[in-house]
């Protein structure tokens, strides 16, 4: 009866860990395994499976002519929007941790761009660039911008030398709200005796801020960090909303063109799939080196 009632209590933790488990099986693993199968199928564009494909649909896609710009745009394209929200957001953060009348209202207002779906804000933004009716361009007639430029309407999402940039700021102002409340979550777990340890020790404001605040805020805006990367590297609703990956391929990061891939050629496109969860992944172990995740802080 002993060695049952052992048993049994051993067993006691999978009732509290089965069901997550499960779950992640699920909902995660399941759906990597189908992925990596259907890589090397041949599917029809209907979803037809037709056999075994073998590595035809790497070669295929490795031989695609965008390929490489794809993959470098992409690159660029996380590294752009994941640092230019971490240090907005390091400023907002330490702004907001300050007390200053309307404080309470700037934090809420903040969080509007996340609150608001990520598809409505990039179809807003679309049409505040048209290049006819569009806010921007009206401001830019007003202050005779564009006259002065021989008066022809800009179309900054149709020429790809200020389309990216603008795709960029879209994905910043709306990855801000949550890198920055994480950050101000991350400032108020550090002590309030150690800034004025530092005070009475003469040091700065800078010397603070450099050799107290950001290592003692590191875990925070390691994981804020790290939900950026692979959150802005699967992006796919601001791009497709505002350009559809146009003109060409040159707004297209390889979320988009996977997506391309798929009207097309089911097989390719999981190949992509797979290329892209091989570099989530990749990205994701150079930053955790890179930022130093586990060394602890003094």
């Amino acid at each position: 009866m002993r060695r049952k009632s052992r048993g049994l209590r051993a067993l006691e933790p999978l009732a509290w860990v089965g069901p997550a488990v499960l779950l992640i099986a699920l909902v995660v693993l399941w759906p990597v395994y189908e992925m990596v199968r259907s890589s090397f199928l041949k599917i029809s564009r209907f979803g037809v499976i037709r056999g075994s494909n073998g590595t035809d649909n790497f070669t295929k896609l490795f031989d695609e002519p965008d390929f490489g710009g794809i993959m470098v745009r992409s690159l660029i394209w996380v590294v752009a929007v994941v640092v230019f929200t971490v240090l907005i957001s390091l400023a907002l953060a330490q702004l907001f941790n300050q007390k200053f009348p309307g404080r309470k209202i700037a934090r809420w207002a903040l969080i509007a761009p996340w609150a608001a779906s990520v598809l409505m804000t990039a179809i807003i933004f679309k049409w505040m660039l048209d290049p006819e009716v569009g806010f921007i361009n009206m401001l830019l007639r007003d202050l005779g911008i564009i006259d002065a430029m021989g008066g022809a309407s800009a179309d900054p999402l149709g020429d790809a030398s200020t389309a990216m940039p603008w795709l960029v700021f879209v994905a910043v102002f709306v990855s801000v709200p949550f890198t920055t409340y994480a950050l101000l979550a991350g400032l108020a777990t550090i002590p309030a005796d150690v800034y004025e340890a530092a005070t009475m020790d003469g040091a700065s404001k800078f010397r603070t801020y450099w050799s107290i605040t950001l290592p003692l805020l590191r875990p925070a805006l390691t994981v804020a960090a790290l939900i950026n990367v692979m959150n802005v590297f699967n992006s796919f609703p601001i791009i497709w909303a505002m350009t559809h990956g146009q003109p060409g391929y040159s707004t297209a990061t390889s979320t988009i063109f996977m997506y391309i891939l798929k009207g097309s050629d089911i097989g390719e496109s999981a190949a992509m799939s797979v290329v892209n969860f091989g570099m989530v992944i990749v990205l994701t172990a150079i930053f955790l080196k890179v930022s130093k995740w586990k060394q602890e802080v003094a």
